[in-house]
C-alpha cells in the first residue's frame, strides 16, 4: 500500500508538471505517463496484453516510450473493467483511452510528409466519401461525355471502357505513393525507440504470429475483449479478421493478375475458376461482412473504450473498404451488360480514394502497431535491470 501511495503521488506530481523532458504537461502524453505511474504500482492486469509487461520494464515514461506502449494497446477494454481505479474513482485510470489518443498523436507526428499529418484530424468519414464520390463523379462524367455511362459495352473486358494503359497510369503512382508514405512513417517511429541492435529470427516469428492471430483480442484470457458493456465478445476480433483477411486475398487477387498480364501474357478479364476470381471474390465477401460487422459494434461501443475524437476516422476506413468491396462484387455480378459501365466507375473512384488516404486513415493503425509488437517480442529477450515483478 505505501509503494501505491507513493507512486501515486509521483503520479500526481507528473500531472501537475514534474515530467520527463520530452513529455509536455497537459498533453495526452502527459496523461498517459500519470496512469501508467499508477498502474506501474498495481499491476493487477499484467497478464492481459503486452502492454503491462513491457511497463513493468520502465520505471519513468518518456515521450517515446509512451508512443511505444500506445500502440502496443489494442484496445480490447480488459483492463479498464478490470481496473479498480476506473472512473468514478479519483485517479481515473482509464488506460485504453488514454493510449487511444496518443496513438493518434503518433500518426499525426510521424506522417510523411509531416505538414499532411493534420489530415489525421480532419472529418475522416466526410472526407473519405467526399473523396470517392468525386473521383467516382470525374470517372461518371467521362463516360457520360463518351455516350457510354449506360450502355452494354461491345465486350465483357473492362479495359473495353477504360483501357488498361489508363488504369495503371492513374493509380500505380497513388499506390506507390501510398507505401512509400507508410513506409518512411513507420521508420521514423521505428527509430524512437528501438531495443537491441536488430531484431532475431525468433522475435520476427512470434511478432508475425501475433499480428496474424491478432492475439491481444482476446482480452488475456480467450474469450475475447469488450464492447458495449461489461460482456465478452469474440465478435471484434472475428470481424477484424475477416476485413485482413479479405484485404489481403483482394490485394492477393490483384498481383495475381497483374503477373498474369505482365509475365505470361493473360489478359484480363478472367473467369472462374482462375485464382484472380477465386481470391476476389472470396476476399471481397469476407471484406463486406468484416467491414459492416466492425461497423456494427463501432456504432455500439462504450464511450470509454476509446477516443471519440477518432470515430470519423475508424468509421471513413470501413466505409471506404465497406464500399470497394460491395461494388467489386457488383461489378462482377453486372459484367456485360448495361451496368458494368456505372458500376467500374464507382468502384474504382472507391478503390482510388482508398489508395488516396490510406497513409493518412485507420490503415496506418495496422503497420505501427505490428511495428510495435516486433518491438516488444525484441525487448522481451533482452535482459531488464528493473524486475519489478521478480519480488
Amino acid at each position: 500500500m505505501q509503494q501505491l501511495e507513493s507512486l501515486t503521488r509521483e503520479a500526481r506530481s507528473l500531472a501537475n508538471g514534474e515530467l520527463r523532458g520530452d513529455v509536455v504537461p497537459g498533453t495526452a502524453e502527459a496523461e498517459v505517463a500519470r496512469q501508467l505511474q499508477i498502474c506501474n504500482a498495481c499491476r493487477y492486469c499484467e497478464g492481459f496484453c503486452a502492454v503491462f509487461p513491457a511497463m513493468t520494464r520502465r520505471l519513468e515514461f518518456g515521450q517515446a516510450d509512451i508512443h511505444y506502449l500506445a500502440n502496443l494497446c489494442h484496445n480490447c477494454g480488459a483492463c479498464l473493467h478490470a481496473c479498480q481505479y476506473a472512473p468514478p474513482h479519483e485517479f481515473a485510470v482509464n488506460v485504453p483511452q488514454a493510449m487511444a489518443k496518443v496513438r493518434l498523436r503518433t500518426y499525426t507526428d510521424f506522417a510523411w510528409p509531416p505538414a499532411l499529418g493534420r489530415l489525421y484530424q480532419r472529418n475522416g468519414l466526410t472526407l473519405s466519401l467526399a473523396v470517392a464520390g468525386a473521383l467516382a463523379f470525374f470517372m461518371l462524367l467521362t463516360l457520360w461525355l463518351k455516350d457510354s455511362l449506360w450502355r452494354v459495352p461491345a465486350t465483357a473486358d473492362f479495359y473495353s471502357i477504360f483501357p488498361h494503359n489508363l488504369l495503371v497510369a492513374l493509380f500505380a503512382p497513388v499506390f506507390l505513393y501510398a507505401v512509400l508514405a507508410l513506409a518512411l512513417g513507420v521508420r521514423r517511429f521505428w527509430r524512437e525507440v528501438t531495443p537491441g541492435s536488430g531484431a532475431p529470427g525468433a522475435a520476427i516469428t512470434e511478432a508475425t504470429h501475433d499480428v496474424l492471430r491478432l492475439k491481444y483480442l482476446d482480452g488475456g484470457h480467450g474469450e475475447g475483449c469488450h464492447n458495449e458493456d461489461d460482456g465478452w465478445t469474440l465478435w471484434r476480433r472475428r470481424f477484424h479478421h475477416a476485413t485482413f483477411y479479405g484485404f489481403l486475398l483482394c490485394f492477393a487477387a490483384t498481383s495475381v493478375a497483374t503477373l498474369y498480364h505482365y509475365l505470361l501474357g493473360w489478359a484480363a478479364p478472367y473467369d472462374l475458376p482462375s485464382l484472380p476470381k477465386l481470391l476476389g471474390g472470396l476476399g471481397g465477401g469476407s471484406l463486406l461482412v468484416g467491414t459492416a460487422g466492425l461497423f456494427h459494434l463501432n456504432l455500439r461501443r462504450h464511450p470509454q473504450h476509446g477516443d471519440a475524437a477518432q470515430k470519423p476516422m475508424d468509421r471513413g476506413f470501413i466505409a471506404l473498404l465497406f464500399f470497394t468491396s460491395l461494388t467489386g462484387l457488383g461489378l462482377w455480378g453486372a459484367r456485360g451488360t448495361a451496368a458494368m459501365p456505372t458500376l467500374l466507375a464507382l468502384h474504382l473512384g472507391c478503390v482510388m480514394a482508398l489508395f488516396l488516404t490510406l497513409p493518412y486513415g485507420k490503415f496506418a493503425h495496422g503497420i505501427f502497431r505490428s511495428a510495435a509488437l516486433l518491438k516488444w517480442s525484441i525487448e522481451k529477450r533482452l535482459p531488464s535491470n528493473l524486475k519489478l515483478g521478480d519480488d
